[in-house]
């Protein structure tokens, strides 16, 4: 069951840039660079209290971001994020009414370690969605989980 909106994914050619530029201009603080290399991106979170902006910049050429860069060369929005309780069965119900989830069924994580899959965008209105796990908890402002209550 989809249980909220985790994050909305922003492709930037240049990450310390990105942030200089939200914090200048609208006063948003960017945390700490984190790299995964499954997905050979570099990224950085704005928390804020209902969800988070995610800044992404290639780590290697050739990564799905790096090719996006290259169609969008000042960047944008790349993904939009949403929380599910259980990934296999979110992503099981929506394969039985003719979504597409992409990858092939092999398991992949972010660098919160949670289980995560997209949605192919021509299944969701022409956006690309990534489903993340967040099984009883939303995420605190550190990238911890925290009791929802």
């Amino acid at each position: 069951m989809i249980t909220g909106l985790s994050h909305v994914s922003i492709a930037v050619p240049d990450l310390e840039a990105a942030a200089k530029r939200l914090k200048e201009i609208y006063g948003l603080s960017v945390g700490a660079p984190k790299v995964n290399e499954e997905q050979g991106v570099r990224l950085a979170y704005v928390e804020l209290p209902n969800a988070r902006i995610e800044l992404m910049e290639p780590a290697r050429p050739g990564s799905p971001i790096s090719n996006f860069l290259q169609r969008n060369p000042a960047g944008g929005i790349h993904h939009f994020c949403l929380n599910v309780d259980d990934l296999a069965a979110a992503a099981a119900r929506i394969t039985a009414k003719g979504a597409r989830v992409l990858g092939e069924g092999r398991e992949s994580r972010n660098v919160h370690g949670e289980r995560i899959a997209f949605v192919h965008p021509k299944d969701f209105l022409g956006a690309l969605v990534e489903l993340e796990e967040h099984k009883g908890g939303m995420r605190d402002e550190g990238g911890g989980m925290r009791a929802e209550g």
